[in-house]
Formats: C-alpha cells, sequence, structure tokens
C-alpha cells in the first residue's frame, strides 16, 4: 500500500482537497492518504515549507509527499517532482520543498511536463487536482520518476529569518502560530543550549520577560507566558490553556530575544 501525505491552504469549507483525494484514489484505489494540513494560511509559502520540515521524516520509506500552496498557478512556474534517498516530493517549484530537502538530499530532480498524466481538460486555476494529484497517484504505483518531465538541475530556495548571535543577545523571530497559539520561533534548542551555558537569562517578547524553561504546558499559570522547547526542538512561547497569541497581541514575525545574565 503506497502513501501519500497532503499539506495544501485549501481548508476544508470547499471541494479542493476532497477532488485531490478522489483523483488520487481513482488513479490508485489501494493508495493510503494523511492528511498533515490543509489550514496553511493562504498563499504562505514559508509556513507550508515549515511544517513539511517538520513532519516528512516520520513517513514511512516511499511516501509521496504532496504539497499544495500554490500562488503562483496558472503562471510559468515550474512543476516539480523530487527523488530523495526516502521519499518522493511533488510541489510548484516556489521554494516550499527546500526546507525538507536541506534534511533530505535529492537524487534526482523532474520538471513535470508530460501530459499525459494530467486530467483532461487541465484547468489553470486548479493544478492540484489536474497535474499534481494525478502526478502523485501514478508515482504512487511504482510509475518510473524519469517519465513524467525532463531532468531539472535546481530548484527555488526558500530562507526562514536566521538567528542572529552575540556576546550577550541570542536574537531570533516567531515563525509559527499553531492552532492553540503557540509561538514557536526559529531558535533551536541547541543553539540555546549553546548560548547559554548553564548560567542566568532571560527571554525577551513583546515587552514581557521569562526567566527559566518550562518542562510543559501545564508547568506555568493561566496568567502569564512560559518559555519551552517544544516537539519542534525550538524555544516556544505558550501559555498554560491559553493563548500567548492573544495574550501578547503578535503575529509571525515578532521578534523574541534571549538576554544572558
Amino acid at each position: 500500500m503506497s502513501v501519500v501525505s497532503l499539506i495544501t491552504d485549501f481548508g476544508l469549507r470547499d471541494n479542493f482537497v476532497g477532488l485531490i483525494k478522489a483523483v488520487i484514489l481513482k488513479i490508485n484505489p489501494k493508495s493510503q492518504i494523511v492528511d498533515i494540513c490543509h489550514d496553511i494560511k493562504p498563499q504562505d509559502i514559508s509556513e507550508a515549507a515549515f511544517l513539511l520540515k517538520n513532519s516528512f521524516r516520520y513517513f514511512p520509506s516511499g511516501t509521496v509527499h504532496l504539497v499544495v500552496v500554490d500562488p503562483g498557478v496558472g503562471s510559468k512556474r515550474k512543476k516539480i517532482l523530487v527523488k530523495t534517498k526516502n521519499y518522493f516530493f511533488i510541489a510548484p517549484d516556489n521554494g516550499v520543498l527546500s526546507l525538507a530537502l536541506r534534511d533530505e538530499r535529492p537524487l534526482k530532480i523532474i520538471e513535470i511536463t508530460n501530459k499525459k498524466y494530467f486530467l483532461k481538460p487541465t484547468s489553470d486555476t486548479f493544478h492540484g487536482r489536474d497535474i499534481f494529484a494525478p502526478v502523485a497517484a501514478y508515482l504512487s504505483k511504482g510509475e518510473n520518476i524519469q517519465k513524467f518531465g525532463k531532468p531539472a538541475k535546481s530548484f527555488k530556495t526558500l530562507e526562514l529569518p536566521r538567528i542572529k548571535v552575540s556576546n550577550h543577545e541570542l536574537n531570533g523571530e516567531i515563525v509559527y502560530i499553531d492552532r492553540f497559539g503557540n509561538l514557536v520561533s526559529n531558535i533551536d534548542k541547541y543553539t540555546l543550549r549553546k548560548f547559554i551555558k548553564n548560567k542566568r537569562f532571560k527571554i525577551s517578547i513583546k515587552n514581557k520577560t521569562i526567566d527559566k524553561l518550562s518542562s510543559s504546558y501545564c508547568a506555568g499559570t493561566h496568567f502569564g507566558p512560559l518559555a519551552l522547547i517544544d516537539s519542534f526542538n525550538l524555544l516556544e512561547i505558550a501559555i498554560n490553556c491559553g493563548s500567548a497569541r492573544d495574550y501578547l497581541r503578535v503575529a509571525k514575525g515578532e521578534k523574541i530575544k534571549v538576554i544572558r545574565l
């Protein structure tokens, strides 16, 4: 049984996700489709890239990861298929695969051009249904990757904000906010621990300070933010049974600072 994972910004109000699944199952009824996320903020390529990077490795070898967050649909942007040692990735060539492919080295990159595998007629506004879904389905059936198009040498890359380290400050920013309102930063636990060096510190965000790391969400009170290392292995700001986003009134891109005392 082949596994196809899905990340889209389509939401569940409309029929878009259902149609992508229908196309895949019609071509390969034995496929197993796993929804990673369909609530990506519309056209937010960086959010989709972040979730793919932090999801793909938990799937069985051979999984086809399909990402359809495609603000350039109908334009001249390329459509790509990438093979790595363990997985296949299919997406518009807009940088959405680049964070995952830092961890999974590409072995083959194919620009999807073979219209034999497209639905007819092919809509210029729904490549997810008419191009990406059938390609994912045929690939999950074992079709040779080279049949889908021509070899490509590269793909577009996307850069997440980088952390900046000085003698006494570690500067980062919020790169993802989950449905609970937890604020996920780009400061990873390894950089944080190396910077702190068992010394006293404080974390500053939106004029609030936190002077310790908690082990879990329930370690904090209902009245103020706490800091912890989350399941992404990133520094996160949260509130026990509350929303740090609403409490602090922040959005993605908010600066966060760790100061060594």
